[in-house]
């Protein structure tokens, strides 16, 4: 693609934050897996003048959960039903307003790490009383999402740009019946076909955080419809080449050498 690539390990780098200066590097693919370093570098990279896809900002809004929700309501994308308290008691009378059982995540985190359905208030009470308990402040903010009945599966699907490349169902390692479906927890990628519905509601909720490479999770309602519960700024897809039949990293690479040379 006429693309000279260096690799950056976040590990090693050295930013000098009081002198942002211009890098030899005319773009940047951001794929750290730490939530923290993400932001701090490109942020940092930005600020030397240097393309960095996806830019900060999505990053930023992506990967707190609480700020995300509100966007995608905002933007009239279809998403569960969902409180943000700052006591535990707020935070019981949101679960009364949502019904049992309730699902709470933590703002940041990844890979269903610490999301629990609770399936009573002596659970929500044991769950605010541990959270009350950690030292990090961000674990004493309560993020309650309404239960979606989903049939043992969620759809993971990838946004280039202005276009849904793929779609993969991720079923629960059980065959159904457990809660969480992620890959790195488990579960399974099947090949999910991609439909004019699901590929224009992604790529709306892709856009609510600006033009880039995500990867948009849905949920399919017991009536039918499609729900939005999470888009992903540095999405994963190891798991979705083969189930979904499509070279996901060579559309990645495309389209970040196009955005680079413009």
């Amino acid at each position: 693609m006429g693309v000279t690539l260096d690799l950056l390990l976040d590990s090693q780098l050295e930013l000098e934050i009081t002198n942002p200066a211009k890098t030899e590097y005319s773009g940047i693919l951001q794929r750290s897996s730490s939530y923290s370093r993400t932001l701090y570098t490109s942020f940092y990279f930005e600020q030397c003048g240097t393309f960095v896809c996806n830019p900060y900002k999505s990053h930023q809004l992506c990967g707190d959960k609480f700020l995300a929700s509100i966007l995608l309501a905002k933007n009239k994308i279809p998403t569960p039903r969902t409180f943000g308290c700052f006591s535990p008691d707020a935070a019981k009378s949101a679960a009364a307003k949502l019904g049992f059982p309730v699902v709470m995540k933590p703002v940041f985190g990844s890979w269903a790490r610490m999301v629990h359905r609770l399936n009573d208030a002596d659970a929500l009470s044991a769950e605010l009383e541990s959270r009350e308990e950690m030292g990090h402040a961000f674990q004493k903010i309560f993020y309650l999402q309404e239960h979606i009945e989903k049939p043992g599966r969620d759809i993971r699907a990838i946004v280039i740009g202005q276009e849904c490349i793929s779609a993969v169902y991720r079923v629960a390692s059980d065959g159904g019946s457990n809660f969480i479906t992620n890959t790195s927890r488990g579960g399974y990628a099947e090949k999910c076909e991609l439909t004019e519905e699901l590929s224009e509601l992604c790529v709306k909720a892709s856009l609510v955080f600006g033009e880039g490479i995500y990867g948009v999770d849905l949920m399919e309602t017991s009536d039918g419809g499609l729900v939005v519960h999470e888009v992903n700024h540095t999405t994963e897809f190891h798991k979705s080449i083969e189930a979904a039949g499509v070279d996901i990293p060579g559309k990645m690479m495309e389209y970040f050498a196009t955005a680079t040379k413009h």
